[in-house]
């Protein structure tokens, strides 16, 4: 095999101009255009991780304000708690003392309604009794019923203190007449009777006036200035329904 060195020789001149050209002029600015991409890609992944630290740390706040956000709801839900425990507290304890409020309320008024009923009652009793009474007397001669009035005004006459009696006859020495209710129209010769038996139990003549009180129902008043004795079914009723309301009041 024959060599031609001076074709190799030339072939060999020509690649390396060929090869100079290259890197003068095709190699060297594909280089830089690839250094200057490699500068412009280094600098976009800087900046995409200073991004991607940014989105750390911003995920990191992020995560700091939600436990924040967290402990602060906890917060505001156990202080909520407590102040509703509190309120339920104040509103039960309001609740019953409205309630026991109410109930005493409810103890007064039915207590006071009793009272009522009670003395209702009792008023219609008296009233019972009265009629009663007035159908009895109905049923008895003025005759028969009066003597034993008398006789029990005259008692009670009998009973007064020295000052009382003092007090019926000092009436009548100041020319101020002591008066007797009736419960009946009396004849003259029974007021006399009145005055004879009244002067005995009190000791002594009173100058007497009669009056005719039908709701004295049965008996006799006498009246003084400052004394009064009573012997008629009006005031024993009336002692009675006191009694019954003293006894009913304790």
């Amino acid at each position: 095999m024959h060599i031609d060195w001076w074709t190799l020789a030339l072939q060999t001149v020509n690649v390396l101009i060929l090869v100079w050209i290259l890197g003068r002029f095709l190699f060297r600015p594909v280089m830089a255009i690839i250094d200057k991409r490699q500068q412009v890609a280094n600098g976009l992944l800087a900046d995409a991780e200073q991004a991607r630290q940014r989105a750390d740390e911003a995920l990191n706040d992020a995560e700091r304000t939600r436990a924040e956000i967290a402990d602060r709801r906890q917060v505001l839900l156990d202080q909520a708690r407590a102040e509703a425990r509190i309120e339920k507290t104040h509103l039960v304890e309001q609740a019953s003392l409205e309630l026991s409020k109410m109930r005493q309320k409810a103890a007064i008024d039915l207590q006071h309604d009793r009272a009522d009923v009670e003395e209702a009652l009792i008023d219609r009793a008296r009233e019972l009794s009265l009629d009663i009474a007035r159908r009895l007397l109905d049923r008895l001669s003025t005759e028969a019923a009066l003597p034993s009035f008398l006789d029990g005004l005259c008692e009670r006459a009998r009973s007064l203190s020295p000052e009382a009696r003092e007090g019926l006859v000092r009436d009548g020495r100041a020319g101020t007449d002591c008066v007797v209710a009736t419960a009946w129209e009396l004849s003259a010769e029974q007021r006399q009777q009145v005055e004879d038996k009244l002067a005995k139990a009190i000791g002594r003549d009173l100058p007497l006036s009669f009056c005719h009180d039908p709701t004295l129902v049965a008996g006799f008043e006498l009246h003084g200035a400052t004394t009064i004795v009573r012997n008629s079914w009006r005031s024993d009723l009336g002692r009675i329904r006191e009694e019954l309301l003293r006894v009913r009041q304790t």
